[in-house]
């Protein structure tokens, strides 16, 4: 978590502590499980809708239109339409989309990581 001492001289909108900062309106649409899997699924290519829907297992049509129309307002995927018939779309993650997948990267790394050590825990817990 950010201290108070780095957030000296940042706007209040910067604070992940308060409640009605945009930082944290920002965390909390990119902190799920679909938006998270979007950007790794993207990494740098160039997907259609179905393409995307095929890469990310289990995602419903909804849940995809909805987290792409989100990270698209956020500024992290660039939506292209192809004036075709029908209309090809395609999505793109921008370039501050690719500095997040940096850290969802390392998020993967550590699940992979630590996935054998959790698993251990989640047995001591349930016994």
């Amino acid at each position: 978590m950010v201290t108070k001492q780095l957030l000296k001289g940042l706007p209040e909108d910067a604070d992940l502590r308060r409640a009605d900062s945009l930082a944290r309106e920002i965390f909390s649409d990119v902190a799920n499980k679909w938006a998270l899997l979007i950007i790794e699924a993207l990494g740098e290519r160039t997907l259609r809708f179905s393409e995307l829907r095929n890469e990310v297992e289990g995602v419903s049509h909804k849940m995809l239109t909805q987290n792409l129309r989100m990270l698209e307002r956020n500024g992290l995927v660039d939506r292209k339409v192809h004036p075709t018939v029908p209309p090809r779309v395609e999505y793109t993650l921008t370039e501050p989309g690719r500095g997040l997948r940096t850290t969802v990267d390392a998020m993967c790394g550590w699940t992979h990581q630590y996935l054998g050590h959790i698993e251990d825990a989640r047995r001591r817990f349930g016994a």
